[in-house]
């Protein structure tokens, strides 16, 4: 699977036309591109996520970014010319989509590690999932950096693919903190690509929860298709079929016990025909692991292959395309799933077992879950979960019956 051979690459556009577009490049808050856009996918990801945790009892306190880069070098998956590292959007580039006085309340609690009971109540801040930690705005800004740095890479080349794993918090309000998300580095990835000249971008969310900051940001702009494939009744309780945006959202709540044959099923009937007649110039995709069979935070029951088939079959839906990550909480699951992804926008199968580094890998994780107590010995050995076929239930065929009529 060849997602972007040299016959059909062209090179990026002259860094010096980027940085006249976007001053941003110039002050440093980014590193400016590389001179040419490589012809196979770059991967973007950044060191802060290697000891930052949102606090010690938090689902977000396990490791999920590096180990992905740790194993996809160990299993020969990653040369360092497809890495780049980036650096943190500043507050200049996050008020293209986040207001400036919520940015800077976040920027405050990072300094003091502390927020007032005002300001705990305007903006969401160290409450409800929400903690203030260490990090608190440099690490959503690192990520929101990553996606304004794809979505301005992508839109200087005719075809290309950028996966930016620490990218999907797909939650984030304009000024508020929600489900984990400070910053919506999605809304940011996309805007850059339209700032940049692309006309029409598609979203793909397969998160185990709504994609609702997306859709709600896009709601009124016709340029952007969001399509969200999540639980049904699942936290945020968003996303009914019937729940179009004004029309350009389609949702598809599933079931729980969700599998891998119906979710095979939506993408090829559903997912995929709702963007290909949309014919976008970029597709963004998040793939929150939160769906897979051992994510405790979600009652779906995906194998990573699933995940796997549903990149596949959506990365050629579009020239350019920005895989992005999400929700994912046990760190063993995530760490395969994503490293799965990478090897599959490169034409690798990642159907493989670990040895060696890549083991040590795995076996240097920690969870402080119940599940995590006694691994079981295949989250160690292999990449690839054992796959979850079954029956395609009569209410998957109806959903895409529903999102497909006008």
């Amino acid at each position: 699977m060849d997602m972007a051979s040299p016959s059909d690459q062209s090179p990026i556009v002259d860094p010096s036309v980027i940085a006249r577009r976007d001053p941003a490049w110039t002050a440093g808050v980014l590193k400016p591109p590389p001179p040419t856009f490589p012809h196979r996918p770059i991967l973007i990801a950044n060191e802060i996520y290697r000891h930052s945790v949102y606090g010690r009892r938090h689902p977000l306190s396990i490791q999920r970014v590096t180990p992905v880069v740790d194993l996809a070098r160990a299993l020969g998956w990653l040369d360092e010319g497809q890495y780049l590292d980036c650096l943190q959007a500043g507050p200049e580039q996050l008020t293209r989509f986040h207001d400036p006085d919520y940015i800077a309340a976040v920027a405050e609690a990072e300094r003091t590690r502390h927020v007032s009971e005002e300001i705990r109540d305007r903006y969401n801040i160290g409450r409800n999932g929400n903690p203030v930690f260490a990090e608190i705005f440099r690490r959503p800004a690192t990520s929101s950096g990553a996606s304004i740095l794809a979505g301005t890479l992508l839109a200087g080349v005719e075809r290309g693919v950028i996966h930016s794993l620490a990218g999907g918090t797909h939650h984030g309000r304009r000024a508020m903190a929600w489900g984990f998300c400070f910053f919506n580095d999605p809304v940011l990835g996309i805007l850059a690509m339209l700032d940049h000249g692309l006309e029409r971008v598609a979203y793909v969310d397969l998160d185990a929860h709504h994609g609702d900051g997306v859709q709600d940001a896009f709601h009124h702009d016709d340029r952007v298709l969001t399509v969200s494939v999540h639980e049904a009744g699942r936290w945020p309780r968003t996303g009914a079929v019937d729940d179009r945006a004004g029309g350009t959202a389609r949702n598809l709540p599933v079931p729980q016990g969700f599998n891998d044959s119906e979710l095979e099923v939506l993408v090829e009937t559903a997912v995929a025909p709702l963007v290909e007649r949309f014919f976008p110039d970029a597709l963004v995709i998040q793939t929150g692991a939160d769906g897979l069979a051992d994510d405790p935070q979600a009652k779906l029951d995906l194998s990573n292959r699933a995940l796997w088939a549903a990149v596949e079959r959506l990365v050629h839906c579009a020239p350019r395309v920005l895989v992005v990550g999400g929700g994912g909480y046990n760190p063993w699951s995530v760490a395969r799933a994503w490293t799965g992804i990478w090897a599959t926008l490169n034409g690798i199968d990642p159907d493989v077992p670990t040895f060696g580094a890549a083991e040590d890998v795995l076996r240097g994780l920690e969870w402080n879950h119940s599940r995590g107590r006694n691994p079981p010995e295949h989250w160690f050995t292999t990449i690839a979960d054992p796959p979850n076929r079954g029956p395609v239930r009569d209410e998957i065929h109806r959903l895409a019956e529903a999102v497909l009529s006008p």
